[in-house]
């Protein structure tokens, strides 16, 4: 599933569409088979953790399109007059064309359009987006350790997991957090000492999305296979101290059934 990094750089390449007008639009899902954006105004895409959030004028209407990727969603965007491939109609789910280019949602598991004031009712649940410009990293921190702390019994890879106490979080960032750290990934909460956790969260995942930067990149090594510590290095020597780096399934309270990955020396 992508993860915050990935979509608040997506939210960017959408930002292309800025300024341009609908001339038409196509959404090739029961819920919103009638829908009919064209001549509305776009106003931007802005993300929330995992949530994409385009907003538009259409006729003094405010209305706002919410897609989220999940695990196989993905929007495109096409040069201005160039049309979908084929190969590629039957994933569309959403298909955008304006004045400039023209986007489309392919495979897209969630769309909803709905009136900008009604936002909250789908992004309203998140906790903070740690990624969020508009808010301070003090702020973002203390938001954040807050909600960590009010559950300390749950193990520290599920909390930060949980879009709910912070949103954005992935996989690859907690595996990598918890070894950054030297935490154990199933170490209860409240045996934690979060707030340097979360401000490192925040400086690694605003350096990912860095204009012109590597990407993810927690190692500072970009060569192909050393970009993570532990994630998906399943009984590969650790990189700092050689030790064969263990696996396993996170268990019952991850519906999504994700994987773990650790060094037994490193965290303790």
């Amino acid at each position: 599933m992508p993860e915050g990094d990935t979509v608040h750089r997506l939210a960017r390449r959408l930002g292309v569409l800025t300024g341009t007008t609908v001339r038409g639009s196509d959404f090739r899902i029961p819920r919103h088979a009638t829908a009919d954006l064209s001549g509305a105004a776009v106003l931007g895409t802005t993300a929330r953790g995992k949530h994409l959030l385009t907003r538009f004028d259409h006729a003094g209407q405010a209305l706002t399109l919410h897609t989220h990727l999940r695990m196989d969603g993905e929007w495109t965007v096409l040069a201005a007059g160039r049309s979908l491939p084929r190969r590629l109609q039957a994933d569309a789910r959403v298909v955008l064309t304006t004045t400039g280019p023209t986007a489309a949602a392919l495979r897209m598991p969630v769309v909803e359009l709905l009136p900008t004031d009604a936002e909250e009712s789908v992004v309203g649940h998140l906790g903070p987006d740690l990624l969020d410009p508009g808010r301070s990293a003090d702020d973002l921190v203390e938001d954040a350790v807050g909600r960590l702390a009010a559950q300390p019994d749950r193990p520290l890879v599920t909390a930060l997991l949980d879009q709910r106490t912070v949103a954005g979080l992935g996989n690859v960032w907690v595996n990598e957090l918890c070894f950054l750290r030297g935490h154990l990934p199933r170490t209860p909460v409240g045996e934690v000492d979060a707030e340097p956790l979360v401000r490192l969260a925040i400086r690694a995942m605003r350096f990912a999305i860095a204009p012109g930067g590597p990407g993810r990149v927690t190692t500072g090594d970009t060569r192909p296979g050393r970009r993570y510590w532990v994630y998906g290095r399943t009984h590969q020597p650790c990189l700092r101290c050689g030790t064969a780096l263990l696996f396993s399934e996170q268990g019952s309270e991850d519906p999504e059934g994700r994987h773990t990955w650790w060094c037994p020396r490193c965290q303790t």
